[in-house]
């Protein structure tokens, strides 16, 4: 099958350090690629994938100072795209609601992930093109107000085999936070939560322009370097020590989160998750088995004293059977095959799919009669 893959512009494929949609985006490619597919890839020129990548700007909108309007290249980015929407069998989108205006221009079906959450703005725009094809990265991130034609929900998976197992915490123990330094994320309620609970408190994240203030005020005057210590931003080595040395990971969120890899990449390394109850965290949480849910810093301070008792390799075990980059390739793949086979349904003609699917089945032909007479 032919594929374009559409990603922000803002960090590379894969980031080097925090960025989770497009970690996604790269496993989805890559995947996709060994799997026999036609992947174009559309993302910043500094990206890396076995895909063919394809850029309107050579790295990530991020590290270019010299950009003063991003939008900008996403617009170009995507009026490319559908220029040449023929070529593909489909076209997969993870920009969120900035695609949605080209969809219904062209025959090419297009499948946009909903790695974001709603606002009342960009209501409009998913209302405008509401009987499109979505994807949800968790059942707690739809809003079946606005109804819209979700295909089914994809949970975000990782490269399991990437992420050191880790039996055992540190013999000097500690509790973790990673990610954006940010009032979302509540990096000041896992603060909290050691201080009160009197352990350390090892943080790592980038801190947004947009979220200066919020660090200056509610994060630095609490870091001391001996029990709240702030590592700055890691990448992925950093963060799987990081995690899996820990007793616990904090995940102290105050928004509805969609999904929340670090939930996931903690496990996988062995280590459960006491996290606040909002969003996708029931999902992805076995309580009481990979981690704690808890709906106050009470609950969650009560929860440092029991995590030790949790089964480490079950942590990872959960991983491994529900958010491995593997199930989420099988569940994308069943997407495309499901809108392509509804547009075929629709325009009464010939894909491109069908062709991929003829050229598979002659190639099963082929391979049959080789490998019967070795036998």
């Amino acid at each position: 099958m032919r594929i374009a893959q559409i990603a922000p512009l803002w960090e590379r494929v894969p980031p080097p350090g925090y960025g989770g949609t497009e970690l996604v985006v790269g496993l989805l490619t890559d995947e996709l690629v060994r799997r026999g597919h036609e992947v174009t890839l559309f993302a910043s020129g500094d990206s890396i994938t076995l895909a063919k990548l394809q850029s309107v700007h050579p790295r990530a909108l991020r590290l270019d100072s010299t950009v003063k309007e991003g939008n900008i290249y996403e617009m170009l980015q995507l009026a490319w795209v559908f220029e040449r929407a023929e070529e593909f069998d489909v076209i997969h989108s993870h920009m969120g609601c900035s695609a949605l205006p080209y969809t219904k221009l062209v025959k090419t079906p297009t499948i946009t992930t909903l790695h974001g959450i709603f606002t009342p703005d960009n209501e409009k725009m998913f209302q405008y093109a509401k009987s499109q094809p979505y994807v949800s990265i968790s059942n707690a991130q739809r809003e079946p107000r606005l109804g819209l034609n979700y295909a089914a929900t994809v949970y975000n998976g990782i490269d399991v085999s990437s992420h050191k197992f880790h039996p055992q915490p540190e013999e000097s123990p500690y509790l973790a936070f990673l990610g954006r330094i940010s009032p979302e994320k509540g990096t000041h309620i896992a603060i909290q939560i050691a201080k009160q609970a009197g352990w350390r408190l090892k943080m790592a994240g980038k801190v947004d322009v947009v979220d200066v203030e919020y660090f200056e005020r509610e994060v630095k005057p609490f870091i001391d370097g001996e029990q709240i210590q702030y590592l700055g931003e890691a990448n992925h080595v950093q963060k799987n020590a990081l995690m899996g040395g820990a007793v616990a990971t904090l995940f102290t969120i105050t928004w509805r989160e969609p999904f929340g890899l670090v939930m996931v990449e903690s496990m996988a390394a062995g280590t459960p998750v006491i996290a606040m109850n909002f969003g996708s965290v029931p999902e992805v949480i076995v309580h009481g088995k990979t981690g704690f849910i808890c709906n106050s810093i009470e609950e969650c301070v009560s929860a440092v004293g029991k995590v030790t008792e949790l089964d480490r390799y079950a942590c990872r075990e959960h991983v491994e059977n529900n958010f491995s980059v593997q199930k989420m390739v099988d569940g994308y793949e069943a997407v495309y095959r499901q809108i392509v086979a509804e547009r075929l349904a629709q325009n009464g003609k010939v894909t491109l799919f069908d062709d991929f699917k003829n050229k598979q089945q002659q190639n099963e032909q082929v391979r049959l009669p080789k490998l019967r007479s070795k036998m």
